[in-house]
This record gives structure tokens, sequence and C-alpha cells, in this order.
């Protein structure tokens, strides 16, 4: 958590690569100090089937899933930074956007919390048995 899923014309790929893209992304949302840096996680869809409105030709829209409890000014901040930093290295991109979803933490569920050993709800828990610095 959080998840940003990028979805894009194949085209945006053109102006840049699908790692600068991603990285660019990642590292904003680390440098927002919202998340945990082993937390995000990032990835790109590219598409070549679309359509859009007249004379417009390329889009790359972000769809953020981040756990419920940050505020609405910090998810504007956050969601503005983002695509400032991907105009910058986007700027011929017609469509460039993001929307941020909550994740309720009532409905969410993963492999560490279903994990019988793990008595504290600790989302981190199967992570923690890889790698004990976690």
């Amino acid at each position: 958590m959080p998840h940003f899923v990028i979805d894009c014309s194949e085209n945006t790929l053109r102006e840049t690569t699908p790692d600068k893209i991603i990285t660019l992304v990642y590292d904003t949302a680390n440098a927002s100090g919202l998340f945990a840096v082993n937390d995000i996680k990032v990835r790109l869809q590219p598409f070549r089937y679309y359509k859009l409105g007249e004379n417009k030709k390329d889009f790359l829209h972000i769809f953020a899933h981040i756990m419920e409890g940050r505020s609405a000014e910090q998810k504007e901040e956050l969601s503005r930074k983002i695509i400032t930093n991907l105009k910058d290295i986007l700027p011929n991109i017609a469509f460039l956007s993001i929307n941020i979803y909550d994740f309720e933490l009532a409905t969410y569920s993963n492999k560490s919390l279903i994990n019988p050993g793990n008595k504290n709800n600790d989302r981190h828990f199967e992570l923690k048995l890889d790698n004990p610095k976690i």
C-alpha cells in the first residue's frame, strides 16, 4: 500500500521511458512522507486501442489507491505534485491526470494479515519473517 496504477497511451512512451515515469511517481510518493518506502508500488500499463476527444491523441492517468487516514489536503498535495512532475517530462501529452481512492482498513487484507502466527495484525508480518531488519 499504496498502489499507483498508471494507464497511458502507447504513444506516451515515445516521450520518455516507462522506467522514468514509474520512478518519478515512486519518488514523488516517497518524498511526500505519507508512506513507508517499502509499501509504495507503481505499475504502468500502456494501451494501443482507445478513443479520446477531438484532436487529442495521448493520455496518462494514475489510479492511486491508498490506505484511509490521510486528509483531503494531503491527497490534494500529493496529486498536484505528481502531475506537476509528470508535466515536466511529458509536456506534449494532452491528458495528464490522477485520482486518489482510499482503501478501507476494515476491508483490506493481505497474506501477512491472514497468517495464523500474526497476532498483532501487522500487515508487514510476512516480510519481517523474510527480512528481520524490517
